[in-house]
């Protein structure tokens, strides 16, 4: 007999959920893009020529196809009367309103939070901005200057020479933040049987991913090194060249493990040391013992010390380039990746694996229902459910043609 209940899909969290996103780049799609994944209707209000992230080149090619699976396209002119009077009433109907534009966009449009909660008293409204409100709040805020001023690039980068980490750390995780908020007020007004404003900052975020060397410094009186210059917590921490040049990151954090590595390569001399005696020890004597177990395990391939590692349960990765995760035995194997239709330019029609979120509810990832939407995709049935005749919502959410 086959378990019904696992015959029938589970309803995702946020089914029946209605969210409206007026959103770019990476930051409040991000938000929209979790919310999305858990079963909330996102609906993207997109200009008459298109989210620009859409013709993105270079490094932001994957932002628009990455951030907005699982949502629908509605484009209305926001400049115009009539478009402005058809998201009010789409607003009518949301749970949620999600933005990311300048601070003070959204008021001359008439579509802040003090003004939608009239309309809307349920309404959860949030915010991705730069800053959280204060002295910083007026200016315009990136990925990138809030890791140079929130001292992330420091600790990335050798000394006195700071580096932004190789990913949209602040802009993604923002955006988590922003929908965990909104979780939260939608706790909230089952309560209350009201919405609030949440507000989640680029800057405030990263000041949170260096919360621990701030803390450190707080502890120990020590300013934080650099990550490439720091004192490692761990006696064999580190990324190491071997046979025919390749690279593999090793470690060794404990003295059980110590011993499985001694024991595991034939070092003796080194197990019997006593300055090695002890995790502290063997940080104190980085100088000469890495130096030493560079020349011993760089005749070694890296696949051979990755099999060695793995056998006796120790910690080491290889040194991946992003593309190729997309053929990683682990993710292919565990569903982590799902196809995705592509939605704009000479890419479009084309099929391409996309990341789910890294959780899992009830053993299932959150996957894809649909694809990224083409440029008012869901317009007509949108605006037709909003009461407007076919002629009127044609009118009002032509496209306009914008070759990138």
């Amino acid at each position: 007999m086959q378990d019904s209940k696992k015959d029938t899909p589970r309803p995702l969290p946020f089914e029946g959920l209605r969210v409206v996103e007026f959103t770019h780049m990476v930051m409040g799609p991000t938000c929209g893009m979790v919310l999305a994944d858990l079963g909330a209707e996102v609906i993207k209000v997109e200009p008459p020529a298109g989210d620009n992230t859409r013709r993105l080149l270079g490094s932001g090619a994957g932002f628009y196809p990455l951030f907005n699976r699982n949502k629908k396209s509605l484009v209305l002119d926001l400049q115009s009367p009539e478009g402005r009077e058809a998201v009010l009433r789409l607003i009518a109907t949301a749970d949620v309103v999600s933005e990311n534009f300048k601070p003070g966009t959204m008021k001359k449009l008439g579509l802040d939070h003090a003004s939608l909660k009239t309309l809307n008293p349920r309404l959860v409204y949030v915010s991705h901005k730069g800053f959280l409100p204060g002295p910083y709040d007026h200016r315009t805020a990136l990925d990138e200057v809030v890791q140079m001023m929130g001292g992330l690039a420091y600790m990335t980068g050798r000394p006195g020479d700071p580096l932004r980490a190789g990913s949209s750390v602040n802009d993604i995780m923002g955006g988590l933040f922003g929908a965990i908020g909104v979780m939260a007020a939608l706790s909230a007004r089952e309560k209350t049987g009201e919405g609030c404003e949440v507000q989640s900052a680029l800057f405030e975020n990263n000041v949170f991913l260096v919360a621990q060397h701030m803390m450190q410094f707080a502890v120990t009186g020590k300013p934080a090194a650099p990550m490439p210059d720091r004192i490692s917590s761990w006696g064999i921490y580190d990324v190491f060249r071997v046979k025919d040049g390749e690279q593999i990151f090793l470690a060794v954090v404990s003295d059980t493990q110590w011993a499985i590595f001694c024991n595991a390569f034939g070092y003796d001399d080194l197990q019997a040391d006593t300055r090695l005696q002890g995790n502290n020890n063997r940080v104190r004597n980085r100088d000469w013992l890495i130096p030493l177990l560079r020349e011993r395990l760089a005749v070694q391939s890296a696949a051979d010390l990755a099999a060695l590692f793995e056998r006796h349960g120790l910690p080491f990765a290889p040194i991946t380039r992003p593309h190729e995760l997309l053929q990683d035995p682990h993710l292919l194997a565990t569903g982590g990746l799902a196809p995705i239709t592509l939605p704009d330019g000479a890419s479009a029609g084309q099929t391409a694996p996309t990341v789910l979120l890294p959780f899992t509810l009830d053993g299932d990832r959150p996957g894809v229902r649909r694809s990224p939407p083409r440029l008012g995709e869901h317009s007509a049935e949108l605006l037709a459910e909003l009461g407007y005749a076919p002629e009127d919502a044609e009118r009002l959410s032509r496209v306009i043609e914008k070759i990138a």
